[in-house]
């Protein structure tokens, strides 16, 4: 049994360590995007979901109306989901600056559908006037050339799709810390799964695509019924069109900050949420990446336990040696070669991110990861979670 484990978890490790190589080796090949000098010309619709966001909404609008892009170019659709505190009344305080509040209210009924922020982002692009759908998150905040960049890539490249980078603000404590580790590392995937191809990835939080785009691929229509998934499911869809019109674009002018979750239970909910829409992926490629990282890290979870009953020697043949080990030594040995592995891949995203200093505490959370991996995972597949004050399952 414990031999049988063991070769699994081999087999797992030796495709893990070649899928880390490749995201690597993909990653530090994306060249980086530097806008150059030219003239404004796409109209721009910045779309934001809010609910209960009274706390957070007015320093994202701040940042939003200070853009160095014409202000004629842009407008700004807040769409109002059933809030119960002061966002309406702080979004209407811009209504001067080009910004409009939409109150989802007004158009559905509070327990008509599964999806409200898929509803949100329709029903704000059917009323946009822009050429190009911009997305984020009403906890964000925009650097100021922003939209100057998108455009400029836009017009570079005739894109229908644009993931952009995020990243979490500078960390306070360890749980801090730890998100945005592990959300910089899927930073780091997304850059280099979609550059290369591999797979569709991206952030609802730092979006572009064409509202002709969004049309012809009739929007969340047949991905309407699932709660999350306004990013990667849409994105996916666009793909199957036109595979060659969807980038990342590594710009550190493009850089959009969010806050961390402030406690354990919305960190879990969040990534439960994030996991819940794995089985709906028509993108079978990724998938398949998500099942064998979680067998993988179920794995390595398990072989600790196992030993501590039956802490087996397994000798093996590998030319030109002989090695034989206890399975906790095994176990040691892939915990280390594994944060050793990611630890090389995450650098250069770090680097990026500005971000260097946390890769300190990366080997000390790995254990943590690979529980968190575990358990998320699982509930996404068969739990329910809390979000934005509703249950959803």
């Amino acid at each position: 049994m414990q031999l049988a484990i063991f070769i699994i978890i081999l087999l797992l490790f030796t495709v893990y360590v070649l899928l880390i190589g490749y995201y690597w080796l993909s990653w530090i090949k994306i060249p980086n995007y530097k806008a150059p000098i030219g003239h404004p010309l796409t109209s721009i619709s910045i779309v934001i979901p809010a609910r209960n966001e009274a706390i957070n909404i007015k320093a994202c609008l701040d940042a939003i109306v200070k853009q160095s892009y014409p202000k004629e170019l842009f407008e700004v659709l807040v769409v109002d989901d059933f809030s119960t505190d002061e966002t309406a009344a702080i979004v209407l305080q811009y209504a001067s600056q080009r910004v409009k509040l939409i109150s989802l209210k007004d158009f559905i009924t509070t327990d008509a559908i599964n999806a409200y922020k898929k509803k949100a982002i329709e029903i704000a692009i059917q009323q946009s006037t822009g050429e190009l759908i911009v997305t984020t998150d009403a906890d964000c905040m925009v650097p100021k050339n922003w939209l100057q960049t998108i455009d400029s890539f836009y017009q570079n490249t005739g894109a229908s799709f644009m993931a952009m980078p995020v990243k979490y603000n500078a960390p306070k404590k360890f749980t801090e810390a730890f998100q945005s580790l592990d959300f910089m590392t899927l930073q780091g995937i997304t850059g280099a799964s979609v550059y290369k191809h591999l797979h569709s990835m991206c952030n609802g939080a730092n979006l572009a695509y064409t509202k002709k785009a969004f049309e012809q691929v009739n929007g969340f229509k047949g991905i309407d019924n699932i709660a999350s998934g306004d990013d990667m499911l849409l994105m996916h869809k666009i793909y199957l069109q036109n595979p060659q019109k969807v980038f990342f674009i590594k710009s550190q002018e493009l850089i959009v900050q969010t806050a961390p979750m402030h406690t354990i239970k919305d960190f879990f909910n969040q990534r439960i949420r994030w996991a819940s829409k794995a089985e709906r992926y028509d993108d079978k490629r990724i998938f398949a990446v998500l099942l064998m990282v979680y067998f993988f890290n179920l794995l390595l979870l398990l072989l600790p336990l196992v030993a501590i009953f039956n802490n087996t020697v397994i000798s093996f043949q590998l030319y030109p040696f002989s090695i034989t080990a206890s399975l906790m030594e095994y176990w040691l040995f892939l915990i280390i070669s594994k944060t050793i592995i990611e630890l090389l891949f995450l650098f250069p995203v770090a680097r990026f991110f500005k971000q260097v200093g946390l890769l300190w505490s990366f080997p000390i959370m790995q254990p943590f990861h690979i529980v968190y991996t575990v358990i998320a995972g699982w509930l996404g597949k068969f739990g329910s979670y809390q979000w934005k004050g509703r249950k959803v399952k």
